[in-house]
This record gives C-alpha cells, sequence and structure tokens, in this order.
C-alpha cells in the first residue's frame, strides 16, 4: 500500500490548460472518489497518477517516491479502465496472467495468483471462457482481476460501472466495497456519478475547469458545501437555488427575502460577515422540503404551484414553479402524498436545513449542523 501526493501538479495541451494547481493528499489505504462534469479534468488526473499523461508542472509522489519520469510499469498502480480492455482471443485465465507472463513470475505463483483472485471475484468457474461468453458484470471483474493479481501498491479505477445496467451497478458497487475492506490498499476511482461516490468514497474529490473545489467525507460535502458548485453537484435529486435578499444577518441567523414572492425565510447559518441588503442564494434540498405550513402560522414556509409530479412509489417527486427560481423547485414527499399538476402546495423549510450562499456562491457556515463529519 501506499498514499499519493499531488503538489501544485497541471497538465496543458499547448495553450489548453486541462488542470490547474492541484493539491491533493490520497492516504495510505483511502477510497477516494473524483467526481465532476464531463470535461472537468477528473479522468486526465486519474492518468496522470497512472503515468498515462505526462504533468506539465509540480510533483507527484507515490509512496513517497516522486514519479513524475517514472515509466506507467514501475509505478506500483494498476488500472481498470472503463471498456474492460480484455484481450478477445484469451480466455479469461490468460486474460488475468498476461501482465504476469510478461514480468516473468514463475508459473506456478501465476496459477496461484489467477486462481486466488478468481476466487474472491467469484469467477473461478469461468476461467476457460472467453470475453464473449461474459456478461458485463463478469467482464468487469475480469478486468478487476487482472489489476488484483499485480498486488499493485495503488488501484485507479476509470469510471468502471459506466458501461453496465442499473442493477449491475448496484450490485458492482457492493462488489468494490467488499474488495476495499479485503485488501486494504489505496484505490483512487472517478466517476460522474455522485451516488457512486457518496457511497463508496472515504473522501470526494470534487473537480470543475481542472480545479479541485472541495475534498471531504461525502456527509462532509453533503452537510456543509464550500460552494454553490459543490453543493448542485452533490445530491439527488439536486439542490434548489432560490434568488434572495439578506434583511438581517447575525453570527447565528439570517433573514432572507425571496425575490419575486416577498417570503422571508429564517437560515441558521453565521452570516456575521454579511450585512442587511446583501444579494445571496438559499440552497433547499428536496428531501428537507416538508409539505404544509405556512408564513401566517409561524413556519419557515413558502409557496409553489405544481407543474409536474413524478410518482416512484415509495417517494413522489413533485416539480413547482416559484418566482425566485429561473427553473423548476424540486421537493420529495412521501409516496402515498397525492399531489395534481396545477396545484398550490405549501412547503415548509426548517432553518436548520437550510443553505446560503453569498453573491460570489461561497457558502455561509451553518451554524446547527454537527461537525462530526469533517474531513
Amino acid at each position: 500500500m501506499a498514499d499519493v501526493t499531488l503538489a501544485g501538479v497541471g497538465k496543458a495541451y499547448g495553450e489548453v490548460k486541462i488542470l490547474r494547481g492541484i493539491d491533493l493528499h490520497i492516504r495510505d489505504g483511502e477510497f477516494m472518489v473524483f467526481v465532476g462534469p464531463s470535461g472537468c479534468g477528473k479522468s486526465t488526473l486519474l492518468r496522470t497518477i497512472a503515468g498515462l499523461e505526462d504533468i506539465t508542472e509540480g510533483t507527484l509522489s507515490i509512496g513517497g517516491r516522486v514519479v513524475n519520469d517514472v515509466p506507467p510499469a514501475e509505478r506500483g498502480i494498476a488500472m481498470v479502465f472503463q471498456s474492460y480492455a480484455l484481450y478477445p482471443h484469451m480466455n479469461l485465465f490468460d486474460n488475468m496472467a498476461f501482465g504476469l507472463k510478461l514480468a516473468k513470475v514463475p508459473k506456478a505463483e501465476i496459477e496461484q495468483a489467477v486462481n486466488s483472485a478468481a476466487k474472491i471475484l467469484n469467477i473461478d468457474h469461468l476461467l476457460q471462457r472467453l470475453p464473449k461468453d461474459l456478461s458485463g458484470g463478469q467482464r468487469q471483474r475480469v478486468a478487476i482481476g487482472r489489476a488484483i493479481v499485480r498486488q499493485p501498491q495503488v488501484f485507479l479505477f476509470d469510471e468502471p460501472l459506466s458501461n453496465l445496467d442499473t442493477a449491475l451497478r448496484v450490485k458492482m458497487r457492493y462488489e468494490f466495497a467488499k474488495l476495499h475492506q479485503e485488501f486494504k490498499t489505496t484505490m483512487v476511482y472517478v466517476t460522474h456519478d455522485q451516488v457512486e461516490a457518496m457511497t463508496l468514497a472515504d473522501r470526494i474529490v470534487v473537480l470543475q475547469a481542472g480545479r479541485i473545489e472541495q475534498v471531504g467525507a461525502p456527509m462532509a460535502l453533503y452537510d456543509h458545501p464550500a460552494n454553490l458548485f459543490v453543493a448542485g453537484f452533490i445530491g439527488s435529486p439536486a439542490m434548489n437555488f432560490l434568488r434572495g435578499e439578506l434583511l438581517q444577518a447575525s453570527a447565528g441567523e439570517a433573514l432572507v427575502k425571496l425575490a419575486g414572492s416577498g417570503e422571508t425565510l429564517r437560515c441558521a447559518v453565521d452570516a456575521s460577515r454579511a450585512k442587511a441588503g446583501d444579494v445571496v442564494t438559499l440552497g433547499l434540498r428536496p428531501e428537507h422540503l416538508e409539505a404544509g405550513g405556512s408564513a401566517a402560522d409561524g413556519t419557515n414556509a413558502l409557496q409553489c404551484r405544481v407543474t409536474f409530479v413524478e410518482s416512484l412509489g415509495s417517494m413522489t417527486h413533485a416539480y413547482c414553479s416559484h418566482p425566485a427560481l429561473d427553473e423548476v423547485l424540486t421537493c420529495t414527499v412521501p409516496g402515498d402524498q397525492k399531489l395534481a399538476a396545477g396545484s398550490t402546495l405549501a412547503l415548509q423549510v426548517p432553518p436548520t436545513r437550510t443553505y446560503l450562499f453569498d453573491a460570489q456562491g461561497v457558502a455561509f457556515m451553518r451554524t446547527t449542523q454537527a461537525h462530526a463529519h469533517a474531513a
């Protein structure tokens, strides 16, 4: 096992900068997940660790050894690709053994390593089959097994589940979690799916435009996003953002007047660096909105109009219009609650469930949330 340290790492193709000043320490034995939208640089960052991309600037160390100029085969890493990259003319055993054969590992050791990995991955009964005879999940297990037999210091995964259907993705997430528990090896995993990130990661790196926006444990990012981008990216369905203006600001609370409707909501945040009149953005997670209540009875409430209802059985997503939003407001209510398009919906918003961001998109610290999830 080994830690991975990136200090001021940058990557450019001519004048086009892909990675910008990446400073990151991935701890020994940690499961680190890179997330971000398409084109944010997450796969490029993984490939620089693998040695498949040259670093334009900065320093990359694996296990305390600077590896900027070290070939991929000598870095102590193993990479699993999105496309599986299996040899179609070789059976599973030969696919998993190929790297060891190139390294001239004794035959007995190869057989032991392949059989052991195949048993862990529950594909030991398939070793004589060709890749074309396997399901997508089985092919992915072979690709993982090929990485395991090399006994790397660091595993690298580049969107390994994106080619699988929904049911297989859920099952394979469980398999990845089991693998990490068993091997306790440093794992770096790239995905565009924040559900995968939340369920697998010890810590998540959120990237945008080649820069790190925030690093932290999954629930730390959920409870305390650093800015609007992280808040909107972490969580499903995505957070709602409403335009507003500060009426009052203090170290323990902020009073926000929503644009268009004039409704006022209290937010349990430290707004001591702000003042009345400042433009702000109020963040509300769909799962934190509660149907019922009104400003008249003293609750933190807003009124909206239902435009579309999506029933999922155990829960219902209601998409609503509100003057303070440019797009729809999403709320999640119990599945047995009957809603109809065109109806008016009153939503209660507990002050402790609100998020608030200044005009630059920087979050105000929430004052009533426990900090047990800090990175």
